[in-house]
């Protein structure tokens, strides 16, 4: 085999092994401790997920885990 062609395989493999690699990082001291809901909410509710890092879109909001999910929920 040409060392032209070895080495266009290795680059290509080392390229094609970092690729999962390069993702991203998450802090994970940013990711908050969901609790559970005490109320069982409506279905309509369900639609109104949490964020990826555990927060609500709204300041008024909680997420908690319910039956369906992570959820946003009124804290009144």
């Amino acid at each position: 085999m040409k060392p032209g062609v070895l080495l266009l395989k290795m680059s290509i493999y080392g390229v094609l092994m970092l690729l999962p690699a390069l993702g991203g990082v998450r802090n994970l001291a940013e990711i908050k401790e969901i609790e559970q809901c005490w109320v069982q909410p409506p279905l309509p509710f369900c639609s109104k997920r949490c964020t990826k890092l555990h927060g609500c879109l709204k300041s008024n909001h909680t997420c908690c885990w319910t039956f369906c999910g992570n959820i946003c929920l009124d804290n009144e």
